[in-house]
């Protein structure tokens, strides 16, 4: 699959509708417009990569909607050279958003033929993430920490201690939070001991399980 003239248009047009949603960090933006999401689809599904729709991308997951990425990596407020810790590379879409983003990510799957396929996928695209892991992320990554930011892309019933254990004081956790519905969830990290947090909204993600690999 190539990366057309025809596929940049579309790209342009998505950004369009996400920044009408409310996205207004200039950089997420660019980052949409950039990133060859269809690529990220097998060749098939192509047609369903530019709309602002989730799509089931194997192995019970999905490839969260722009519009939900974007939303997200607004909040994590990236700047360049922050260590960003990623629970869920899936089709790894969102990491390539916080790779153009000049972030140093490291990226957690849990899906054996994912975390295979993804990989595979990074090495032809020349992504390079700090360190891509096969895993359970509910625990995070304790030998990396702390983090400047860490995002969920998966529900979680409730926030994993360990994730909020990870961030650096002034660092930031976006996580969706719920069984059915999620309701997107900032923690910024005031001090040791304290965190501020902010609800923003309900979401729908697939669940981020504990214990099963």
């Amino acid at each position: 699959m190539k990366d057309t003239l025809k596929h940049r248009g579309m790209r342009n047009k998505l950004a369009e509708i996400v920044e009408a949603k409310g996205i207004t960090d200039k950089k997420v933006l660019e980052a949409i417009k950039t990133i060859p999401r269809h690529l990220f689809l097998d060749s098939g599904f192509e047609d369903h990569a530019y709309q602002d729709k989730a799509f089931p991308i194997g192995a019970d997951q999905t490839i969260s909607q722009p519009y939900t990425v974007a939303f997200q990596t607004e909040l994590l407020q990236v700047k360049p050279n922050d260590k960003i810790l990623e629970i869920g590379t899936g089709s790894g879409y969102q990491t390539a958003v916080l790779l153009h983003l000049k972030a140093r990510v490291y990226t957690i799957e849990r899906q054996q033929e994912l975390f295979k396929k993804t990989k595979l996928f990074f090495t032809k695209m020349g992504y390079r993430p700090k360190k891509m892991i096969f895993g359970d992320g509910y625990k995070g990554l304790p030998e990396d920490a702390p983090f400047d930011g860490i995002i969920v892309t998966a529900g979680a019933p409730e926030v994993p201690k360990a994730l909020m254990s990870q961030l650096k004081v002034g660092g930031r956790l976006v996580i969706p939070v719920g069984e059915d519905e999620q309701v997107m969830t900032l923690f910024v990290r005031k001090s040791e001991k304290e965190f501020e947090k902010r609800e923003l909204g309900a979401f729908r993600f697939v669940p981020l399980l504990e214990d099963k690999n």
